[in-house]
């Protein structure tokens, strides 16, 4: 126990220093949810696609989802069906055997619709472009609204792309 305890003492803290609060990343939750409420009239229900992707982008939209950014508590939540989303969050180029599958989930979503594509790969095709087993970026197959860049784009680009969706369709 002793050898362990030097050990500790020795090496120190090695933990990385905690993110700085964005300022502008502070939503007033009244006034988003309010927004939301004027858009689709209820709370914001989201469908994410993974049309080819390597699971990046999954995680940071997982870590969009925990206790840390809260989106649930925005008023916003995912949803298992696309029948019963707003918004469909894409990720990764359009493989050609999801190509079907994308058209068929974007059409199954009920108007007002909005696409957001996450990550290089859904912007403009990233490293796998156009090739006979990619459609390359989502705006290829789908019309999309807004685009979060990155590989991968960090949780609060995500939020942010999200909150430009919302605001975008505000009447």
């Amino acid at each position: 126990m002793y050898q362990i305890l030097k050990q500790i003492i020795k090496t120190g803290i090695k933990t990385e220093t905690p993110p700085q609060v964005d300022e502008s990343m502070r939503v007033d939750t009244q006034r988003l949810q309010q927004e939301i409420l004027d858009v689709f009239g209820g709370a914001l229900a989201i469908r994410q696609v993974d049309a080819g992707s390597c699971n990046g982008c999954e995680l940071e939209i997982h870590a969009v989802n925990n206790a840390y950014y809260n989106i649930e508590g925005m008023g916003i939540k995912f949803v298992a069906s696309p029948r019963h989303a707003d918004l469909l969050l894409v990720t990764g180029p359009v493989s050609r055997h999801m190509e079907i599958a994308l058209k068929r989930t974007y059409d199954a979503t009920p108007d007002p619709k909005l696409v957001v594509a996450i990550g290089d790969c859904a912007c403009d095709g990233g490293i796998f472009g156009e090739s006979y087993a990619s459609c390359g970026k989502v705006s290829n197959v789908i019309p999309v609204d807004v685009v979060v860049s990155g590989c991968p784009p960090a949780p609060t680009a995500i939020l942010q792309g999200i909150l430009t969706a919302i605001s975008a369709r505000k009447p």
